[in-house]
């Protein structure tokens, strides 16, 4: 595959080059193969199941249908970037952790980053809210009850204090 001549975003707050990929190509396959960032997974290969989802200017995306060209110039946040520079787990990571929700673990990620653009929308979701801002993100475990706990335990410690992001 020829270089590309640089596609230039922000990814977990660092600027970067992605030099490997052509701007057609998934999103995904330049965090994982070039930033080597590899929380983000792939799975159904249709932007079906939210493994792969990332945010983009704030907003959860799947990171297998968005091109890099779609991603150039923004900001993008995976997994591994929803922790405090120092390290803090997020409130919500947190939470995964405190209620055991991942069984294999492997659409966690996804799942995390979908719940955290709920929290940022609705800080405080209902049952309801929370049901309908991860049904695009599917479970074989089928831990959904626990997503459901651990989301309302992160809403509460975030009332509580600060994300401790920065």
């Amino acid at each position: 595959m020829a270089k590309s001549p640089g596609i230039k975003l922000k990814v977990n707050g660092t600027a970067c080059t992605i030099t490997w990929h052509p701007p057609g190509a998934p999103l995904l396959w330049a965090l994982r193969d070039e930033l080597n960032l590899l929380g983000t997974k792939f799975g159904c290969g249709a932007a079906y199941c939210g493994a792969c989802t990332v945010h983009i200017d704030g907003v959860p995306v799947r990171a297998f249908s968005t091109t890099l060209a779609e991603a150039a110039g923004r900001d993008v946040v995976t997994i591994e970037g929803l922790a405090a520079k120092g390290g803090t787990l997020h409130p919500l990571q947190q939470a995964w952790i405190d209620h055991d929700v991942p069984q294999c673990g492997y659409c966690q990620a996804g799942q995390i980053m979908s719940a955290a653009a709920l929290l940022d929308a609705t800080p405080k979701p209902t049952d309801s809210q929370i049901d309908d801002a991860m049904q695009g993100n599917l479970c074989r475990c089928g831990t959904y009850w626990r997503v459901r706990e651990a989301i309302h335990a992160a809403a509460e410690a975030m009332a509580r204090g600060p994300l401790g992001k920065g």
